[in-house]
């Protein structure tokens, strides 16, 4: 029996991820040492930079796929942010202050936070129930192989003699071709079926208790989900040079983008928590392994296997947030599901650290080796229904 192809939407938007990303990957890996070398700026300017620009884009992912749902149509709001993003990235090149880079960082922001959601409800709009696995783990493929394009790209162009200004204005040109392919090459979500939703977002937006448990088990896995900078820190720390830390990180992500599409799909064949569950145990393995681990070797085999979580669950996970709902609560759900996870790593960074601080290493990774455990262990108690039908 022949597998049924992906919707055309799966395969464009997942270009658009990955034009996106190598976009973005031009000047992200390089901003703390344009703020340090070229604007005299510190450590203090890039928290405060990232944490607006990505508190911004979690409240905006809330709110975007409400309006997504109200309003009917998913693709203008998607078009928005891509082109949002796409024109105020590159503009970190003409940035004389750090307040520059902020003002930049945080128009980026916004354009992700207004476009991520619709775009998750418009990859569900398309897909049956039993390819939603699939489909989810190439977009999250495509969007990791754009994070390993990136700074290959960036390096190129430096070892060329660009200066570091005209790597991220030349960033403009793979965005802009990502637009125009979301442009002319996806189509937005059926309205057949599909009415509009006029619940609000904070309250009688019709999303079932069972929805809301997973949100907070999500929630508790990510408050032991610290950013991955500290586990860049902890590979130096182990004897890793600083000048391998760019390979290690593509290798990172060349994992992530390998397995994604294996893992969604084998969430289409069996439940998809169970998935979920065996990711987040390979996460709780990986900072325990963290924790104990010494030397390079062990270190940076460790780091690789770290990519088998986010494969197994990235995709997994927002599948089954479509599982969950009908076609006109979607973009409602995945609002409140990107929402959980942004506002829970913003405190999980913070309390890693100073886990890290006042007792060591060892006790922050296994703290949140310890949160992952408890919240895989609850979620093999939840039910989630059958599968929300595609229209």
């Amino acid at each position: 029996m022949t597998t049924p192809k992906l919707h055309r939407n799966v395969l464009a938007l997942g270009f658009v991820s990955l034009l996106t990303d190598l976009s973005s990957e031009m000047i992200y890996p390089l901003l703390p040492v344009f703020l340090v070398t070229t604007l005299a700026s510190g450590p203090a300017a890039l928290g405060l930079i990232e944490g607006v620009a990505e508190t911004t884009a979690s409240l905006l992912k809330l709110f975007s796929g409400a309006w997504s749902d109200r309003a009917g149509k998913k693709k203008p709001l998607v078009l928005l942010g891509y082109g949002l993003s796409t024109l105020a990235r590159p503009l970190v090149g003409f940035a004389g202050a750090w307040w520059h880079v902020l003002a930049v960082r945080f128009s980026d922001r916004i354009g992700k936070g207004v476009r991520t959601s619709p775009r998750d409800a418009l990859i569900a709009a398309h897909v049956p129930p039993a390819q939603r696995g699939k489909a989810f783990g190439l977009q999250r493929s495509m969007d990791h192989l754009g994070a390993v394009l990136g700074p290959a790209a960036a390096f190129l162009l430096l070892w060329a003699g660009f200066s570091l200004r005209n790597v991220f204005l030349l960033s403009i040109v793979p965005g802009l071709l990502a637009v125009a392919v979301l442009a002319l090459r996806v189509v937005d979500a059926p309205e057949e079926g599909a009415p509009r939703h006029a619940g609000g977002v904070l309250r009688r937006d019709g999303l079932s208790p069972e929805f809301r448990r997973y949100l907070a088990l999500v929630g508790l896995f990510t408050l032991g989900n610290a950013s991955d900078a500290f586990l860049i820190l902890r590979a130096v720390d182990a004897g890793v040079p600083v000048r391998y830390v760019p390979l290690l990180w593509g290798a990172f992500h060349v994992v992530k983008s390998s397995l994604s599409v294996p893992a969604g799909a084998l969430s289409d064949r069996i439940p998809r928590k169970w998935v979920v569950t065996g990711g987040w145990c390979v996460y709780a393995a990986c900072y325990a392994a963290f924790a104990v681990a010494r030397g390079r070797a062990a270190t940076v085999a460790v780091f690789l296997l770290y990519g088998l979580y986010a494969a197994a669950c990235e995709g997994t996970e927002r599948a089954m947030v479509a599982d969950f709902v009908p076609a006109d609560r979607r973009g409602t759900a995945f609002g409140w599901f990107h929402f959980v996870v942004g506002i829970c790593a913003l405190p999980a960074s913070v309390l890693f650290g100073l886990l890290w601080n006042a007792f060591g290493a060892t006790a922050a990774f296994g703290t949140s080796a310890g949160l992952a455990v408890a919240a895989a262990a609850l979620l093999l108690f939840l039910r989630p229904p059958e599968a929300a039908p595609t229209r």
